[in-house]
């Protein structure tokens, strides 16, 4: 009897960094953990896995599972004057690390998770 697999190979080595950028993709630009599994041909059991792994390890803060609170702009700029082009301020947002993190109340969203998440596994 003969036996052929056919088909793309199911076992792939991951090393940590891969790991990193994947489970640090959950989050970015609204992406779930079933989006980013599904774009990367993972289990979502897999990303949890790696997750805790990584934090484990001392690759992924603690606080990587913070929650974030959407805060609507539009209401604040209305009881500011509706003027959104002088709206312009600076944002101080203090992390559960310790440290904090200054930025330009205009800047993207996904950047800012991103800066958000390497300052915490820093």
């Amino acid at each position: 009897m003969r036996v052929e697999i056919l088909g793309q190979e199911r076992r792939r080595r991951w090393v940590d960094e891969q790991k990193l950028d994947i489970v640090m993709s959950v989050g970015v630009s609204g992406a779930t953990v079933t989006e980013v599994a599904h774009r990367h041909d993972v289990t979502r059991q897999q990303i949890y896995t790696w997750r805790s792994e990584l934090k484990k390890k001392g690759l992924l803060s603690r606080s990587a599972n913070a929650v974030f609170v959407p805060v609507d702009m539009n209401a604040v700029q209305t009881e500011r004057g509706g003027d959104r082009q002088g709206l312009s301020g600076m944002i101080e947002l203090r992390l559960t690390c310790g440290r904090s993190l200054c930025f330009d109340s205009g800047v993207n969203a996904a950047t800012l998770t991103r800066l958000i998440r390497a300052v915490e596994s820093a």
